[in-house]
């Protein structure tokens, strides 16, 4: 329910399981036309379900309510739910009456029901674009699978489990993988009822439906719901359910869209560190945006105090024992005046880092006059236009190649700032590195925002589609803006805004990598090269900031060669899950927050780090 790449030994190309519609449908139909019987009513003559039927899925048990015939036997299975994992009672009868026995120990989960009958489902005539489902293969999918999970906030898994302890009969994963890249866009696990208990209404569910937030195909979600359903209409199961968060609108929308209805059926979970935000009430931090937020749960999670103090600024203070510090989002009062003024100008940022011996690009101001601008230009062919100050990319114009749009992109930044920086333009991969106390935490790779062309659409409608996807990602922080940048980039690649983009084809909207104007972010900390890892903590020393984004551009994060294009002092943790950007963050300010074996474990890594 809700909450490479190794591919399947297929005859098809690639492996990918393809799923011929045309057998689909017949399938279909011949179950429509059999009319397949209600749920059987367990009478002695009846084939019984396993009594008090319990499933491990890796992140925790799914307890089938319905094969308990008392509710003190099911509370004792629950109260034996095991430490950082999250079972969840289904099917649960007389709810009311369960939560009576114990009412310290369970809570009555917010979650809907809904249910498809394979019967009457439908398959889709269109086939996805730039991806394709399949069923899970190997070591690296199960790790992509638990990437995605800890991006969503949701319990991971065992690597194991996937391997040498999951009931294969009975759970079944399927993977969306991207046609060019090979990365794991998406998954989803179904149950199988009749094959785990033995259920006499042949039933399967949904669960754990989850997609990569950086994903820039549309309909993954929905072609993994697709896929199972298919797969379970297939072998026989007369329905597919699963549970959606109350409040959670757009699933909801994709499922009624999917012919899924809502059923009378309710789940019950233990309380524990997990749902504690489902039982608990509103948290302090519920109008915090998604950078504060993050910081916020791994100080609760410890023990510290909270006061939001300006909620729409992103503003709170922790208090633990007798220290008490001030944070807007991931910048404290541990960042001097002079280190935050040194971040505020691109141009003193780079002669201070440039002293320390970073690698920079080219720079001059746009106050320079017109023959310095042209002599610059010529000289390095494409240039960059920013800012001197701001943030979140606004006012940015990459791979400036002619006068025009030059002089046109330094009116852009002077409604930004009044000072205008022309620098080299420096080709490859947009490399944000995150440095606390001066060791890496995070990396990974920005890319711009690209949309891909169905044939039908407009490029302003997919990318107003685009934004509205990494909006609902991101929690509103991410968008791609329909601005002059937008319309140059677009038009250098050949095409105007209102141009309907051939199917399948892959067009970049952006130059700037940010994730404020629709980029994607993608982790490479396990695999970024030791020299940019030591530019970027020379970086932050020569700024003398203890928590910073560090801006790279590189040939690959692999390789050695780079060039430093900025600082941010205050950058998103939230972006960079599931690195541990918020524990370091809170180990900084609260050392003694975390136990002593932890401290040790993270400074022998961080000396292995360099």
């Amino acid at each position: 329910m809700s909450d490479r790449k190794q591919r399947d030994a297929s005859p098809h190309r690639g492996g990918r399981e393809h799923g011929n519609r045309d057998a689909y449908t017949h399938r279909l139909r011949r179950m429509r036309d059999q009319s397949l019987k209600p749920p059987i009513d367990q009478g002695d003559d009846q084939p019984h379900a396993k009594p008090d039927y319990s499933l491990n899925c890796g992140w925790g048990r799914l307890i089938f309510g319905q094969t308990f015939a008392d509710p003190e036997t099911l509370i004792t299975t629950l109260q034996a739910e095991l430490p950082d994992r999250r079972d969840i009672a289904i099917y649960v009868r007389d709810p009311h009456v369960l939560l009576s026995n114990a009412p310290q120990d369970v809570f009555l989960d917010p979650s809907h029901t809904f249910r498809l009958t394979l019967a009457t489902y439908r398959a889709s005539r269109r086939s996805p674009k730039g991806f394709f489902v399949r069923r899970l293969t190997s070591q690296s999918d199960a790790e992509a699978i638990n990437r995605i999970y800890a991006s969503r906030g949701m319990v991971t898994v065992p690597p194991e489990f996937f391997w040498t302890q999951r009931d294969a009969r009975s759970i079944s994963y399927f993977v969306a993988e991207d046609d060019v890249t090979g990365e794991i866009l998406g998954t989803v696990m179904g149950v199988d009822h009749y094959r785990a208990f033995d259920d006499p209404e042949r039933g399967a569910s949904l669960w754990c439906l989850a997609v990569d937030p950086q994903a820039r195909q549309p309909g993954v979600g929905e072609a993994l719901v697709r896929r199972l359903a298919e797969y379970f209409a297939a072998r026989g199961s007369s329905f597919l359910d699963l549970s959606v968060m109350h409040d959670n609108d757009q699933a909801i929308a994709l499922y009624e869209k999917l012919g899924f209805e809502r059923v009378p059926f309710f789940t019950v979970k233990r309380k524990n560190p997990i749902n504690e935000t489902l039982y608990a009430g509103p948290d302090v931090d519920s109008d915090l945006n998604p950078y504060a937020k993050i910081i916020v749960k791994e100080a609760r999670r410890r023990g510290i105090h909270v006061e939001v103090t300006d909620a729409e600024g992103g503003f709170f203070r922790l208090s633990h024992g007798g220290r008490s510090i001030h944070c807007r989002e991931s910048l404290t009062e541990l960042t001097s005046a002079v280190a935050m003024s040194i971040c505020d100008d691109k141009a003193v940022t780079r002669r201070f880092v440039a002293a320390a011996g970073v690698r920079v690009p080219e720079q001059i101001s746009a106050d320079d006059g017109d023959n310095a601008i042209e002599t610059f230009l010529d000289r390095h062919g494409k240039v960059v236009v920013k800012p001197a100050r701001g943030e979140q990319g606004r006012g940015i114009a990459v791979g400036l190649s002619t006068p025009e749009d030059v002089t046109a992109a330094i009116e852009t930044a002077r409604s930004v700032s009044d000072a205008v920086l022309l620098e080299e333009y420096v080709a490859g991969n947009d490399l944000r590195l995150i440095v606390i106390n001066y060791r890496l935490v995070a990396a990974a790779v920005r890319r711009p925002a690209f949309v891909v062309g169905d044939g039908r659409r407009a490029i302003r409608d997919l990318i107003e589609a685009q934004s509205r996807r990494r909006a609902a990602a991101t929690g509103g922080e991410s968008a791609i803006p329909l601005d002059a940048e937008t319309e140059r980039t677009i038009r250098e690649a050949g095409y105007e805004v209102e141009a309907v983009l051939p199917e399948g084809e892959e067009l970049q909207v952006r130059k700037t990598a940010n994730l404020h104007t629709g980029g994607t972010i993608h982790d490479v900390t396990d695999s970024v090269h030791p020299t940019l890892v030591g530019a970027g903590v020379k970086a932050a020393r020569a700024i003398n900031i203890p928590v910073v984004g560090i801006d790279l551009m590189v040939k690959s994060p692999q390789e050695p060669d780079y060039a430093f294009i900025e600082a941010n002092e205050r950058p998103g943790l939230a972006n960079h899950e599931p690195q541990p950007t918020a524990e370091r963050f809170v180990d900084l300010l609260f050392p003694l927050s975390m136990p002593a074996s932890v401290r040790q474990a993270v400074a022998d890594s961080a000396d292995l780090r360099g």
